[in-house]
């Protein structure tokens, strides 16, 4: 990976920065998805700012047979459609997971279909993996590769970051063929991601949470790694799943079960929630129906993720996702037994200057206790 450029000075970053977050409120006068969707427009033209500094070595993770130059990644959802994680990756996310992809064209949910709490940090959203599809997402992911091919071993380019593909299924396809939609994507697409992710957890497409059963688990996930195994462009992919927070403890044991057995590389924990606790169901938006994201989601996911950890013997890389906001989030989130972690909603309200900040913070955790390394952190709450 070719080091990061410094021409400009790290004045520039801050000042760029600094101008986005004043951009910023401009977004929140708009209803939530014509302000993402003028985001997401923004970035795929260039616009983002531009991260200058080289992230520090405490923050660098080796996880899932790569290197990543910090644990800080966007979550699926943000960029459905390949059209801005190239920006995204520039902005200073150690990672970033396009999609989720569904194999054909769906327009999702009607609209309106997110809704902001803001003073709860938070929003409720029932898209229903609205996507262009897997051939739309393949002409922009080739483009990437083609242009990473042409820059060979420039030391002067910048660093790609690490690519996630998140897979949906179709809205019409029935659940008991639903292996064949996440068979198709790591055939159509996979070949473009660092890692693979199957989606069988978001509340906003009937049935989908069935997949997480034992029933449907074990043989779903078998299809998936057998398309990745046979399939030249990624026989060597990490594949990971994404799970819901509302679990029983019998249903996370059964999938700790089925992702060891199954030999799946990472578990995504978690999506959103479909749980409302009592402040957010007395917000004007709170009965909406959909998944909750935010600040209110942080405990529970996290208590799944410690959870998750303990069951895996911390055997199989988990990435923290849910209600992180800040570097204390993130580091919370480490110790519970992440590698990784991800964050969307914090994004989608504060803009790029979250990413440096939060970085910063994390460090500071990490310094505060002793830790020379995330990877030193990485499951610190079960050690006694």
């Amino acid at each position: 990976m070719a080091a990061v450029r410094f021409a400009d000075g790290d004045w520039a970053e801050d000042a760029e920065f600094a101008a986005y977050g004043a951009a910023t409120p401009a977004l929140r006068a708009l209803d939530a998805e014509t302000a993402h969707d003028v985001a997401v427009a923004a970035l795929a033209l260039g616009l983002g700012p531009r991260r200058r500094r080289r992230d520090g070595e405490a923050l660098r993770v080796e996880a899932l047979g790569t290197t990543f130059s910090n644990p800080i990644g966007l979550a699926a959802g943000f960029d459905k459609d390949a059209r801005a994680f190239e920006a995204l990756l520039r902005v200073g996310f150690g990672f970033v997971e396009i999609g989720s992809v569904t194999p054909k064209p769906q327009p999702g949910n009607p609209k309106p279909r997110a809704f902001r709490l803001r003073e709860h940090g938070a929003v409720i959203n029932r898209y229903g993996f609205n996507s262009q599809g897997h051939e739309s997402a393949r002409t922009r992911l080739a483009r990437r590769r083609d242009a990473v091919a042409a820059e060979g071993d420039d030391a002067t380019a910048e660093p790609r970051g690490v690519l996630g593909v998140n897979l949906g299924k179709n809205k019409l396809t029935p659940e008991d063929n639903a292996a064949d939609d996440y068979v198709l994507g790591v055939e159509n697409i996979g070949e473009f991601g660092d890692y693979i992710v199957v989606n069988i957890s978001s509340p906003n497409t009937p049935g989908l949470r069935n997949l997480q059963g034992r029933k449907h688990l074990s043989g779903l996930l078998r299809k998936v790694l057998d398309a990745r195994d046979k399939n030249p462009g990624t026989a060597k992919t990490p594949v990971l799943v994404k799970i819901a927070p509302d679990l029983t403890d019998a249903a996370l044991r059964d999938i700790a079960s089925v992702v060891k057995s199954e030999k799946v590389d990472g578990v995504i924990v978690s999506n959103t929630t479909i749980a409302r606790p009592d402040a957010i169901k007395a917000h004007a938006h709170g009965d909406e129906a959909g998944g909750l994201s935010g600040k209110p989601l942080m405990e529970p996911s996290t208590k799944v993720l410690h959870d998750l950890y303990k069951l895996t013997g911390g055997k199989i890389t988990l990435v923290g996702c849910g209600g992180i906001a800040s570097g204390e989030d993130a580091y919370a989130k480490i110790r519970a037994g992440a590698s990784l972690v991800q964050l969307y909603t914090a994004f989608a309200f504060e803009g790029p200057p979250l990413i440096p900040r939060i970085k910063r913070e994390l460090e500071e955790c990490l310094a505060r206790d002793g830790f020379k390394s995330v990877q030193d952190a990485i499951g610190a709450a079960h050690r006694k």
